[in-house]
């Protein structure tokens, strides 16, 4: 049986101030993207998470962030490489010992943001989020673009690179995502958004913004959980999925 993934970024609320539908996403994804208090989070909110979706058999990674809590973790950061290791070390130790105590253990790390996308690219971004992960727990897997700087990083630290693609999100041509301040960056439609995701999944391709065909490599499956539509589209994807004998399951299940 073909089996996928389906992963979203979980946990995002800070103090009293709520983002999405956590509860509801972890009844639909089989791992979550578990934010570490620098983008978003706060201790009670980790370990919240943590318990719902160890409750649920949902794998838990380490969605680690630039230090911007104001931006969303989605502004570039000015930060030297020696700063960006002990960041990536700190969020790490913090979701590591908060999934124990919660019954369950971080399997993966997914960079945010302004930091997914920098280190996608940028060799040294990447070096040092990998280097980070592997110093601390070289089981972990790395979840990223495929043929990105991280998972070139990942595979030449020995770490598991998992590719991943976006459900919601438009596609470059050359297979990088459309920047969130271009309209139509984000997509919003569930039914359209389920078709695109069974296409990448069982065809291997997207099309992009200009109407070409773009490879893609999907071994886990992203659905924003900041959308009002996400939890409608993670529904209308993992049936959709369902309906075409194609399994929902963690690329990396808690050990």
């Amino acid at each position: 049986m073909t089996t996928i993934d389906l992963n979203s970024d979980l946990g995002e609320g800070f103090g009293a101030w709520t983002m999405g539908d956590d509860r509801a996403m972890l009844d639909v994804v089989s791992s979550a993207n578990v934010a570490c208090g620098f983008h978003a989070g706060d201790p009670a909110i980790m370990l919240d998470t943590c318990r719902l979706a160890a409750e649920r058999g949902v794998a838990v990674g380490a969605h680690v962030a630039y230090r911007d809590l104001v931006g969303f973790g989605r502004r570039a950061v000015e930060v030297t490489p020696d700063a960006l290791y002990a960041d990536v070390v700190h969020q790490l130790g913090a979701l590591l010992a908060t999934a124990r105590v919660a019954g369950t253990a971080v399997t993966y790390v997914k960079p945010h943001g302004a930091l997914y996308n920098t280190a996608c690219a940028d060799p040294v971004q990447a070096e040092v989020v990998v280097r980070a992960t592997a110093d601390v727990d070289p089981s972990l897997a790395v979840l990223a673009l495929p043929d990105s700087e991280l998972l070139r990083a990942a595979t030449a630290h020995g770490l598991r690179a998992v590719s991943e693609v976006f459900a919601d999100r438009a596609y470059e041509p050359d297979g990088s995502l459309v920047p969130r301040s271009r309209p139509g960056a984000v997509l919003h439609d569930p039914t359209a958004v389920a078709d695109r995701v069974l296409r990448m999944v069982t065809d291997g391709t997207v099309t992009a913004v200009d109407g070409s065909v773009v490879p893609v490599r999907a071994d886990s499956v992203c659905v924003h959980g900041d959308s009002p539509d996400a939890v409608a589209m993670a529904r209308a994807i993992r049936a959709l999925l369902d309906r075409h004998g194609v399994a929902t399951t963690p690329f990396a299940p808690t050990p």
